[in-house]
């Protein structure tokens, strides 16, 4: 039912919806065995009571390769994560590259993808940076990386299906700019008119803690890796092909605040056109002032 919004997305017909579990290796043969391509994008941020980080990234992704094996399907894309990584101190990013080692033994052909944190509609980055309820941090928003459109990552899987030069390939999907996340928190305050507070909670307090949270409450608090993964820059892999290999050239997230910010501006400020545009008016303003016809 969250999804069924998505029918409409294709031909009468052509987006259908199957229930499957990862632990379920029936639906999981059934979800597969009728396609030509394949894409799992199936991820999460901090383990929960039922599946914790290994179950989704390397033994669920594991399934899933079996089954594209044992169908032989054309074409499998593995979504994976920026920073992935087996020695990595965060267990997000070891798991991530414990599953791309593990799909790529079971099905050669993968094409893995790892995209950097996506903005967009309903992401997790500009929305998170703009609610009222991001307040803590623990490397003081130090952490860099390169914000990548969730669009961009969309046509870019889009390509794969097209391009058979993408086979066996790894994919490292980035933006133009490097930020902080303080950086980029200046920005979104920018664009929403609204200065958010965040306070520093040192590392070795705020991992225990939310550790805990994650444990007691049902609804996503963040965990300890989470809080570990803010001591970590994205360093991108030389040797991986990027969106210049894919004919596509990357938008930047400061062209794109407004489209995605908007509904956190208060109604004083809700028809502020974007400030590139606020300027154009106010010069026109002044040109106005001295214009003597």
């Amino acid at each position: 039912m969250e999804r069924r919004h998505l029918k409409v997305s294709g031909d009468l017909g052509r987006v259908n919806f199957i229930e499957f579990d990862l632990r379920n290796l029936d639906s999981i043969d059934e979800s597969v065995r009728h396609s030509n391509m394949v894409y799992n994008l199936i991820g999460r941020d901090y383990p929960t009571k039922n599946y914790d980080l290994e179950d989704i990234h390397v033994t669920g992704a594991a399934r899933i390769a079996e089954a594209v094996a044992k169908y032989d399907v054309d074409r499998f894309v593995h979504v994976s994560s920026f920073n992935a990584d087996k020695a990595s101190p965060s267990e997000f990013f070891r798991t991530k590259a414990q599953g791309e080692e593990v799909v790529r033994n079971i099905f050669p052909e993968t094409t893995i993808v790892r995209p950097a944190p996506m903005f967009g509609y309903e992401d997790k980055l500009l929305n998170t940076l703009a609610s009222v309820t991001n307040l803590f941090t623990s490397n003081s928003m130090q952490q860099k990386f390169w914000p990548v459109h969730a669009i961009d990552v969309g046509m870019a899987l889009e390509k794969m299906i097209h391009d058979d030069t993408t086979t066996a390939e790894t994919y490292e999907l980035y933006g133009p700019k490097e930020y902080s996340m303080e950086g980029l928190a200046e920005l979104v305050d920018k664009e929403i008119v609204k200065k958010r507070r965040h306070i520093n909670v040192p590392k070795a307090v705020m991992k225990p803690i939310s550790d805990i949270l994650n444990r007691l409450i049902w609804w996503p608090v963040g965990c300890g890796d989470m809080v570990e993964r803010e001591f970590i820059d994205q360093v991108i892999d030389p040797n991986a092909k990027t969106f210049n290999d894919l004919g596509i050239e990357p938008s930047e997230v400061k062209d794109l605040t407004y489209r995605y910010l908007l509904e956190y501006r208060s109604s004083s400020y809700y028809d502020l056109p974007p400030m590139t545009e606020k300027e154009h008016s106010e010069e026109r303003k002044y040109l106005h002032v001295v214009d003597d016809r």
